[in-house]
């Protein structure tokens, strides 16, 4: 769902306060909801109908197959290739043939699932804009909260893992068996 709101152009309306606000609650877009919420607050509305667009065409999800790339140089090339295209149009893209088990990926998915319904306050300890931060687990809502021109409805947790995995107690509980694994 789309929302639209001109009163984002009203002279009154304090965005930045708005988005402090937002940010110091350190709970995100699920602590919105789990408030209980009736309105979409004013931060994550579309400024104005100019910025929609019913003539897109079909956009296709890029796709990267790594079959094959650790036994012939030309295709891992090639791969590398396609993943810098997809990032610099997109930004992100799907892999296939990884190599990751079905059950590891599903319990990875549970993982970030129980995280993000753990208790708030649990939560809470995680959350950083500071990605200098000496953890090595982030949680915030919008990495780009404050340059976005809109703030998008999701809240995200970022790991580093390689070349140098955390220590177990750098993890969030609900997550830390199967990021370690």
């Amino acid at each position: 769902m789309v929302l639209n709101d001109t009163s984002t152009c009203q002279p009154d309306y304090d965005r930045k306060a708005e988005l402090r606000a937002f940010d110091e609650t350190k709970t995100g877009v699920k602590g919105l909801v789990d408030a209980g919420i009736t309105e979409v607050p004013r931060i994550f509305h579309l400024p104005s109908p100019e910025n929609l667009n019913s003539q897109q065409p079909e956009l296709t999800l890029p796709t990267i197959d790594l079959q094959g790339i650790d036994e012939d140089t030309i295709r891992r090339k090639e791969v590398i290739e396609q993943v810098k295209d997809a990032l610099e149009s997109w930004g992100f893209f799907q892999l296939v043939n990884h190599g990751i088990p079905n059950n590891i990926l599903e319990d990875m998915i549970k993982g970030v699932i129980d995280f993000h319904e753990q208790d708030t306050e649990l939560k809470k300890q995680w959350y950083t804009r500071d990605m200098r931060d000496k953890n090595r687990m982030e949680y915030n809502s919008n990495f780009d909260l404050y340059a976005a021109p809109v703030t998008s409805w999701r809240d995200s947790f970022y790991c580093t893992m390689a070349p140098n995995p955390p220590e177990p107690h750098e993890l969030p509980p609900p997550c830390r068996d199967i990021l370690l694994e």
